[in-house]
């Protein structure tokens, strides 16, 4: 019988962390937080007594009641509850509220941290439990208040404003107002046109070499216009160019820092094309563990950190590795200390590292998933490198002059690789004057080249001199590593919300992601509009960071939560109630236009759910609406011709979310839309029994979108089964699942078993609760598009047979 109760955050970590610990222990897990703010507190409410020191009113979710009971239980037979929750304050908070749910003594909790899933870890944590932090527990608590008196003052405010459904969030909504921001300099940006010289010039040895043209009468070089560039190229050809100076500088480069929660997002979007969220999600399930060549164990250190810091132990480790593999000009004398500079940064907390640099990746790869494999070995060679020695280059720079022009020619090389042989960081593409954005992992100057050998005062020819246009570029939209990189920068956020902040603006409609860059939607400027227009301090980034900093201080235990509420709150609700009374809905959602209606009134320009309109001034007197010119959709057939419903109205084509369609010009007073297409399909001769509740039957139905069939539930939406394969009217006599047509064979609705598709012989007189069997169910099947959702689930695999009497499909092993 385990006379100790250990609490985790999921499943996967429970079951790792087990193996580590004797009989004596048995581990739960809480399926994160137990308990949370209400969602739905009630109307004007917030799930927080505002009257009475902001005390937050918790309630325990429907589906985390019975992992609080299973907790409760097992903890009144427990002689210690040791809550090993996460590091951070997140995991203090989670194991503070597990507490406080299933009702454990204090003096009967201990608290063990850890920061890496290890054995010896493990131990050394259980050898020094500690009390819960109240001190965190009060920042993470604090920090939701904030976010949801912020986000349930301001949202209504928007949804009344603006269209409802909107959100707005402390952080949320200062991550929107960049990518606003960042959008119209874009658009503001102004190209300007400039011209560079490159001499391709030759020794008296006729080696040929290149040289920039960098200087005109001692002066930088500026060409604006293609006729001056032809005038400074042929006043250039047939000079010799004289060296005047030969500058050879050695530097060494020092390896990118191990990984902290921001610059893994950054460098996994960079190279391998992941989303802040998924990186988080890969490395959340190799920091909890996977099964390995040494047991199940977890692979990497506490992944939400914003630290840079290393254990001695794993540097000394890192330190064999590399000696082993690379040999001792690779190996530094003593490990290499590196300073964390984020704003708020965790110095207690690790960075993002293996938590054995003996597995290497290759070892590991038979035991991991692809993306976690990938993963693994962007955080391996990135902590390995770190402990590398630096990189050496050597740069040549030659300076030469001809007549009153100066040119240069430079060259670098590298004299040892060092920490380049396992890693080199990635970069952002960033513009530059030339227009070239540097989205690689070394800069120009690090690629390789060779100069001829040069001597001062020597002579060198002309062959012949190119000029290249160029256009000055705007700065980039963000990526979604570029914008972490933004939110770190200004102190917004922390290591734990960054990947849902990009999420969120993502989710809600405000940013969408083409080729891996943020664009914001139309609805996003209005609402940024509105909030720099009336909160301007609540959505300002040195705000927002004010805000971190302070929660900071209240982690650290230098300041009181309640009062910070206390001075933050009764503004921002009185600034609500004053732009709810003094501002309407069109001050923000219609520009003027010169357009007019068929009945003479100014049209003006409308934001709606799906972009802007046109719309009558006069709404709701007069409801004339139609596309921006250059937004008209195609001529569609019926358009122009009476409404069939309402005989008032005309049909006229619109564009909707699904695309082009014809209407009644009277929406909403008619709410007619014209549906061509096939009819509704035939339904099926005899009854199925849906496969997931058996309490209804399927039924045949066609998608809106695509026009396919597809078989659903009678019982919807109560049940959501659907298929696409059609039903045939066999049984499978294994569990008397229903028997689906699957390309050529067939298929069990029930375990997805895959079966010999039936002849006709085998369905004729099988009557299940219905008539016979359609015999154009047996024809070979018509094309259809996608595969079954519910009915695709894999199943038993073997020979297949039927019985001559039954007509039911067996399975042979």
């Amino acid at each position: 019988m385990p006379k100790h109760l250990v609490i985790v955050e999921s499943p996967a970590k429970a079951r790792t962390i087990e193996r580590y610990l004797g009989d004596d222990y048995r581990v739960l897990a809480s399926y994160g937080h137990v308990r949370d703010l209400p969602e739905n507190p009630g109307k004007g409410k917030f799930g927080v007594d505002v009257e009475h020191g902001f005390t937050p009113e918790y309630v325990v979710g429907d589906d985390r009641r019975k992992h609080v009971d299973a907790i409760a239980k097992a903890a009144k037979g427990a002689d210690t509850v040791y809550l090993a929750t996460d590091l951070d304050r997140e995991g203090e908070a989670i194991a503070w509220h597990v507490t406080e749910a299933a009702n454990v003594p204090a003096n009967k909790t201990a608290r063990v941290t850890f920061s890496e899933i290890t054995a010896p870890a493990i131990r050394e944590a259980f050898a020094h439990p500690r009390g819960i932090d109240r001190n965190l527990v009060d920042a993470q608590q604090a920090r939701r208040i904030v976010d949801r008196l912020v986000g349930y003052t301001l949202s209504p405010l928007l949804g009344r404003k603006v269209r409802s459904g909107l959100s707005a969030g402390r952080v949320q909504s200062v991550a929107v107002r960049l990518v606003v921001e960042r959008e119209r300099e874009i658009e503001a940006f102004v190209a300007r046109e400039y011209w560079t010289l490159k001499g391709l010039l030759e020794t008296a040895a006729g080696e040929p070499f290149a040289a920039d043209v960098v200087k005109l009468d001692a002066e930088a070089l500026e060409i604006d216009n293609g006729t001056l560039a032809e005038h400074h190229v042929e006043m250039l050809r047939g000079l010799r160019p004289r060296v005047t100076s030969i500058a050879t500088k050695r530097q060494k480069r020092s390896p990118a820092p191990p990984f902290t929660t921001s610059t893994l997002q950054q460098e996994a979007s960079r190279k391998l094309g992941f989303s802040p969220k998924r990186t988080m999600s890969v490395a959340q399930r190799l920091y909890e563990g996977v099964d390995t060549p040494d047991g199940h164990v977890g692979l990497i250190t506490y992944m939400r950190t914003d630290s840079v810091a290393m254990a001695g132990v794993a540097m000394g480790e890192a330190r064999d590795v590399i000696r082993d593999r690379f040999g001792e000009p690779y190996t530094m004398p003593k490990g290499r200390v590196y300073k964390t500079r984020s704003k708020g940064a965790q110095e207690a907390h690790e960075s993002i590292r293996p938590t054995s640099f003996r597995r290497s990746p290759d070892a590991l790869a038979g035991h991991l998933k692809p993306e976690e494999l990938r993963l693994y070995r962007l955080i391996w060679q990135r902590a390995l490198a770190s402990q590398m020695e630096a990189r050496e280059l050597e740069t040549t720079t030659v300076e030469l002059e001809a007549g009153p022009y100066g040119l240069r020619a430079s060259a670098t090389r590298t004299l040892f690789d060092g920490f380049a042989r396992v890693y080199t960081e990635g970069r952002d593409a960033t513009p530059s004057r030339s227009g070239e954005g540097a989205d690689a992992e070394d800069d120009e100057a690090d690629r390789e080249a060779r100069l001829p050998a040069l001597a001062e005062g020597e002579d060198t020819t002309v062959r012949d001199v190119e000029a290249t246009q160029h256009f000055t570029e705007p700065p980039p939209r963000f990526t979604e590593a570029s914008l972490v990189k933004a939110l770190e920068d200004n102190g917004i956020g922390r290591p734990s919300t960054y990947a849902a902040t990009i999420s969120t603006i993502v989710d809600r409609g405000y940013v969408r992601v083409e080729e891996r860059r943020l664009h914001p939607e139309p609805v996003a400027r209005i609402v940024t509009d509105l909030l720099v227009q009336h909160f301007g301090d609540y959505v300002d980034v040195g705000f927002t960071a004010k805000m971190e900093e302070d929660l900071d201080e209240v982690a650290r235990g230098q300041r009181e939560w309640v009062p910070l509420l206390q001075a933050f709150y009764p503004p921002l609700r009185e600034r609500v109630d004053e732009v709810r009374r003094t501002t309407r809905r069109r001050d923000f959602t219609t520009e003027p236009t010169d357009e007019v209606c068929s009945l003479g009134h100014p049209m003006v320009r409308r934001l709606g759910r799906n972009g802007y309109f046109l719309a009558c001034s006069t709404y709701p007197e007069h409801k004339e609406t139609r596309p921006l010119p250059g937004d008209e959709p195609p001529a569609l057939e019926g358009a122009g011709e009476p409404c069939p419903e309402c005989r008032q109205g005309t049909l006229v084509a619109k564009r909707g979310r699904f695309g082009p369609f014809v209407g009644c010009d009277r929406y909403p007073d008619c709410g007619y839309i014209r549906r061509d297409g096939p009819g509704p399909p035939a339904q099926l001769p005899f009854t199925v029994e849906c496969p997931k509740n058996r309490d209804g039957h399927l039924v045949a139905r066609r998608a809106r979108r695509t026009g396919n069939v597809f078989w659903g539930c009678s019982n919807y939406p109560k049940c959501d089964y659907t298929t696409n394969f059609e039903p045939l009217g066999a049984l499978h006599d294994t569990d008397e699942g229903s028997v689906a047509r699957r390309g050529d064979g067939a298929i069990c609705l029930r375990c997805g078993a895959t079966i010999d598709l039936p002849t006709e012989d085998d369905l004729v007189g099988r009557r299940l609760s219905g008539g016979p069997p359609d015999p154009a169910a047996i024809a070979p099947p018509a094309r259809r598009n996608g595969r079954g959702r519910s009915g695709s689930r894999g199943g038993a695999t073997g020979n297949r047979r039927r019985s001559p009497r039954s007509g039911r499909v067996s399975t042979r092993a």
